[in-house]
């Protein structure tokens, strides 16, 4: 009895030890993701994008399809050092898609000061909440099924506003997706300290998703209610 005791003591404490490494792997990668996500962004910035302006419905397709190939090749890769490659080029593509939102942040007057607030509140939001994942007993994988549902809907809603322009609606959208992605921050770190996910390269691309999809619709937010105009 003592030697299955202490078996059972010793793979409870095997498994903790590899949640710990995929976490810290996760961390590690993440910050690596920023650095081709700014340059994309910085490029994207100088790079003339009016033709997403004249088909905004065909640029969202075109972009959609470009980010679910790079997702799909990443879950194929995800096993091996190519996966971590592959996923530093899709960072580098959605900082590339940043590129007419900063611009047209960069055009008020205190565009680089919301620019700047916009990435301290989402850097605040998600080391706030991944601390509370990280070091709560409670599971948050109930949240799934509801997350998932309310980013559906809110897809839904945002496609259907690309027609109606409705500016109130815009906000909302911007309102929910800051929350729910806040959730999703929740959701996923909590998962891989649960041991629900075991691969750090597809767990730096969920939080990567959910800090880049927080940021923009934070910076949304914050251009609405504080943007000066020359």
């Amino acid at each position: 009895m003592e030697t299955v005791r202490d078996y059972s003591q010793a793979s409870v404490s095997d498994i903790a030890v590899q949640q710990n490494r995929v976490l810290r792997n996760t961390y590690a990668l993440l910050a690596v993701t920023m650095v081709p996500t700014v340059l994309g962004a910085l490029l994207g910035v100088q790079l003339n994008f009016s033709f997403m302006a004249g088909s905004p419905f065909i640029a969202m397709l075109l972009s959609l399809a470009i980010m679910f190939g790079f997702i799909f090749a990443i879950q194929r890769t995800k096993d091996s050092s190519l996966g971590v490659f592959v996923l530093l080029g899709f960072t580098f593509f959605m900082g590339l898609l940043l590129g007419p939102m900063l611009q047209y942040a960069i055009g008020f007057k205190n565009g680089g000061t919301m620019i700047a607030l916009a990435a301290g509140g989402t850097g605040a939001i998600f080391m706030t909440l991944a601390g509370v994942a990280s070091n709560t007993a409670r599971d948050f994988s109930n949240l799934g099924k509801f997350l998932f549902a309310g980013l559906i809907l809110m897809i839904l809603a945002g496609v259907a506003n690309m027609f109606f322009q409705i500016p109130a609606l815009s906000l909302a959208l911007s309102a929910l997706g800051v929350m729910i992605f806040s959730a999703y921050v929740l959701y996923d770190i909590n998962n891989i300290v649960k041991g629900g996910e075991t691969n750090y390269i597809s767990a730096t691309l969920n939080v990567y998703l959910d800090i880049y999809n927080i940021f923009i619709n934070l910076l949304n937010l914050i251009m609405a209610f504080t943007g000066e105009r020359d």
